[in-house]
């Protein structure tokens, strides 16, 4: 039984700042079961009329590609204390897959994405509101050996996005969601102090 609702989590800051990393940190570091990590990247709109070719060349890091009407809706749900049938997004072949992945509802709730502070919506949703921080040279090697080693993308192909999408749609939806954040998390996820001051003001929160 829990001592009180659900709390949810909202982690942004740009590619490859540490948001997933500093996301698990705060699971591992709760009780088994108390914590569920939702990404944002799973939440892509899907484009089944477009050729490989034309899912390539989408803007990805632009607000208007994510599937806010679901996402929000999945975390209300959660909210409430319900399951969510998450979306899998395939990356190779830039298309959602038929399958789900079942969500279980948990006292706490850890969203991480690029854009999440952008959508009022959804900022609405959120009880704590982080922000992660980290150089942007820093943020494009992890990128790279991401997307190389994941995704299967080439180094010309990551860097054409890059230069294309990530960094300006960076500066003009990331970074200028940084002033909406509770708090700023410098140098990448794994900040100890940070992260002991997220952990208390979730354990207040929450009773756990």
């Amino acid at each position: 039984m829990r001592k009180k609702a659900p709390i949810i989590l909202g982690i942004a800051g740009g590619t490859g700042s540490g948001k997933s990393t500093l996301a698990a940190e705060i699971a591992h570091s709760l009780e088994e079961g108390d914590a569920v990590i939702i990404d944002q990247d799973s939440y892509y709109l899907d484009h089944p009329g477009l050729t490989h070719s034309e899912l390539a060349q989408l803007n990805f890091d632009h607000p208007e590609a994510l599937d806010w009407e679901l996402l929000n809706k999945h975390i209300r749900t959660l909210r409430a204390d319900q399951e969510i049938e998450k979306p899998i997004y395939d990356f190779r072949s830039h298309t959602r897959l038929r399958e789900t992945v079942t969500v279980l509802p948990s006292s706490v709730v850890i969203l991480e994405g690029i854009l999440i502070l952008d959508n009022q919506e959804l900022r609405d949703l959120l009880d704590i509101k982080i922000f992660v921080d980290a150089e942007p040279d820093v943020r494009f090697i992890r990128r790279l050996e991401r997307d190389v080693r994941e995704r299967g993308r080439s180094l010309e192909s990551v860097i054409d996005q890059y230069l294309r999408t990530v960094r300006p749609m960076h500066l003009e939806f990331v970074e200028a969601s940084k002033p909406f954040a509770d708090i700023i998390v410098s140098d990448g996820g794994r900040n100890e102090a940070a992260l002991s001051t997220i952990l208390a003001r979730i354990r207040t929160a929450t009773g756990l």
